[in-house]
């Protein structure tokens, strides 16, 4: 069966635009993967940078993973560390985390390079309420292995013979995968629910061409061929469904209620906020229990 292909949704953040592929139309999940953007490549000019003011999630885990550049990460926890490229940012929000994204100060005079993927995981049932956590993963820490000739490095999860140690909290797997000109592989049949997101060049599924900035959603069953005549970059991912979420705003959740909760707890100034951070992103004026 021929995979379905989902367009990218442009998002307009200011300093720079991302692609958003999940939620998307006619596909809100992959297994946990819940939200996926794609920003860059981009060159920020001198005397600007990436400023994403404090914010709260709940019931969700954020995995930052860059192909170039470098974001500065602080949290509630009071965590602080610089995400650069080939390493993860795991951030597990539970019943609640704060943290903003931003350029490092001594970065912002000269012209700087961004590039990589945003992706939230909807948390099991028994993980929504877990304490909020923050694990950071070097590069060289992250399997590095190559399959049918394919170089890839295994991010998270389990995939392939291959174990990443960064820590998950459901069965996934998502891994990076370099194609040279003419180079395929094929995608075995290990969890219920694939994809492949084309981040740079071009591949086929199955015959199926799938451009830049596109995903391909595999059904279950089946071993499908990716192929990329001119060669390709790739996020390759999938997993067990943790069942329905509700996503609105930075907050995923089982129930609206949930939500709700959270929402109207940002409101009113709760939340841990951010050590050396006194900035903070309002609350939407469209509230959750209008959708």
């Amino acid at each position: 069966m021929q995979p379905s292909i989902i367009a990218p949704d442009i998002r307009d953040l200011g300093t720079f635009s991302v692609r958003r592929l999940l939620p998307g139309r006619g596909r809100r999940t992959v297994g946990p993967f819940i939200f996926w953007d794609h920003f860059g490549p981009v060159t920020l000019p001198p005397g600007t940078g990436v400023d994403v003011r404090p914010h709260p999630h709940i019931g969700l885990a954020t995995v930052t993973y860059l192909f170039e550049g470098e974001i500065m990460h602080r949290d509630s926890l009071g965590c602080v560390q610089a995400i650069r490229p080939g390493a993860v940012n795991w951030m597990t929000a539970g019943r609640g985390i704060v943290h903003s994204e931003r350029t490092a100060d001594d970065k912002r005079a000269q012209a700087k390079r961004l590039h990589g993927l945003q992706i939230w995981l909807a948390l099991p049932d028994e993980q929504e309420d877990a304490a909020p956590a923050f694990r950071h993963y070097p590069a060289g820490s992250l399997p590095l292995f190559e399959h049918e000739g394919v170089m890839m490095t295994l991010i998270a999860g389990n995939a392939l013979g291959e174990a990443s140690p960064v820590q998950v909290l459901s069965p996934l797997f998502y891994l990076e995968a370099r194609l040279q000109a003419g180079q395929s592989f094929q995608l075995p049949d290990e969890y219920p629910e694939r994809a492949v997101y084309v981040a740079q060049g071009a591949v086929t599924a199955d015959g199926t061409p799938v451009d830049s900035y596109h995903m391909a959603l595999f059904e279950p069953g089946g071993t499908p061929v990716i192929e990329a005549p001119e060669g390709a970059r790739l996020a390759v991912l999938g997993g067990e469904p943790v069942g329905e979420r509700h996503i609105w705003w930075n907050f995923v959740a089982s129930t609206r209620e949930r939500i709700r909760a959270a929402a109207e707890e940002w409101a009113g100034g709760g939340f841990e906020r951010v050590p050396g951070d006194d900035e903070f992103i309002p609350l939407p004026d469209e509230l959750p229990w209008q959708d």
